[in-house]
């Protein structure tokens, strides 16, 4: 319930406050970003202009901003505010994916892990 009571003045407080602690990587110069949102409080470990590798890691799972539940929100995107860019396709290579439905897990080389999957790397 005090989540919920709390929703409007969240959605008041533009980006930062629905999207909680995060961070947008700029993946090449005047191109593709990436949004990591709802990172837990304190725990990012870039800081604005620093070069991050894949594998590196950024930050822990959180709930912060618009979230009830820790998870990691990822969006792919033309331009650097999540409010304004278009969302671009994404896929995530080397990950095993748990089936929600319970079924044994399978290794994917390259693709999007269903709805409700539970995932890592290889």
């Amino acid at each position: 319930m005090p989540y919920a009571l709390t929703q409007a003045s969240r959605a008041r407080g533009g980006a930062g406050a629905l999207a909680g602690n995060h961070v947008v990587l700029e993946l090449e110069p005047g191109g593709a970003h990436v949004v990591l949102a709802h990172l837990r409080e304190g725990s990012l470990r870039a800081r604005p202009g620093d070069l991050v590798t894949a594998g590196q890691p950024l930050a822990e799972c959180g709930n912060s901003g618009n979230s009830t539940q820790p998870h990691v929100h990822v969006q792919a995107m033309d331009s650097a505010d999540p409010f304004t860019a278009r969302g671009l396709p994404l896929a995530f290579r080397g990950h095993r994916s748990w089936p929600r439905d319970g079924g044994p897990p399978v290794v994917v080389p390259l693709g999007v892990p269903a709805e409700g999957a539970v995932v890592e790397p290889v």
